[in-house]
């Protein structure tokens, strides 16, 4: 395995758990965005443009809804 498929592989793996405890609190939402910069970083780095540029525009999209939940907190909701 080099060295890039082993960061590819952290990132998609921390988009992974971050997205799925993200009803848990909004600092996953946040560790989501991040996580989707790291894949974008991977696939431009890969040379897999378009999903780098997804994984960019996503991370965009997350860090607005981070943005969102701390601005209007709602109540947690119980997973099961």
């Amino acid at each position: 395995m080099t060295p890039l498929n082993l960061f590819g592989l952290l990132a998609v793996s921390a988009m992974v758990v971050s997205y799925t405890l993200e009803n848990r609190h909004t600092i996953f939402i946040l560790a989501f965005a991040g996580a989707c910069v790291l894949g974008s970083i991977y696939g431009f780095l890969q040379g897999a443009w378009p999903f780098g540029l997804v994984e960019a525009v996503w991370s965009i999209i997350a860090a607005k809804r981070w943005w969102a939940a701390i601005r209007h907190p709602r109540r947690p909701t119980a997973v099961l």
